[in-house]
């Protein structure tokens, strides 16, 4: 799902997971960034991780909710929420302040469920329209959508898309 979201290169780089969970996708990510690179695999819950992951990578693990926690973390080439932005209700406010986690790049990658129906687990679900219509208006001008596949748990499709500036 996040193979053509992560941008291929020789140099380390430094990641956010936000509502890593288990690391399904921390792992997915560590196996696509060159060696060297770190991960902050961030979570509410308490997860226990290997220190190296992928193409060995460092691994942190940092428990805490990542819509209100202030890292002291920075310069990060990319965040990664993987089913995690539908856990918030305000997504706006909370974009804007993970920014000043972000290099001047500011890239996301989103993994989310292409629906607007709500359940327990999805509280508050973005279509991929209104996931593009958000982040035009918070000033992002390359928003695309790299995946999609059908959702195992039968909540219609789910997909990957990539958000970036245009320099």
């Amino acid at each position: 799902m996040i193979g053509k979201a992560v941008r291929q290169s020789d140099k380390p780089q430094t990641w956010a997971d936000l509502g890593c969970g288990d690391g399904t996708f921390t792992n997915a990510l560590a196996h696509l960034l060159p060696d060297g690179s770190h991960i902050y695999a961030v979570d509410s819950q308490s997860q226990n991780f290997s220190k190296s992951l992928g193409n060995n990578v460092s691994v942190n693990f940092i428990k805490a909710d990542f819509e209100k926690f202030d890292f002291d973390f920075s310069n990060l080439d990319g965040i990664l929420m993987a089913n995690s932005l539908h856990y918030i209700k305000d997504k706006g406010p909370l974009i804007n302040r993970l920014e000043k986690y972000l290099s001047a790049d500011k890239k996301f990658v989103i993994i989310e469920y292409d629906t607007d129906i709500a359940n327990q687990w999805v509280p508050y679900p973005i279509l991929f329209f209104k996931l593009k219509e958000l982040f035009t208006n918070l000033g992002y001008s390359k928003i695309i959508k790299v995946n999609e596949q059908q959702s195992i748990f039968g909540q219609g499709s789910i997909y990957s898309a990539t958000i970036g500036v245009n320099h």
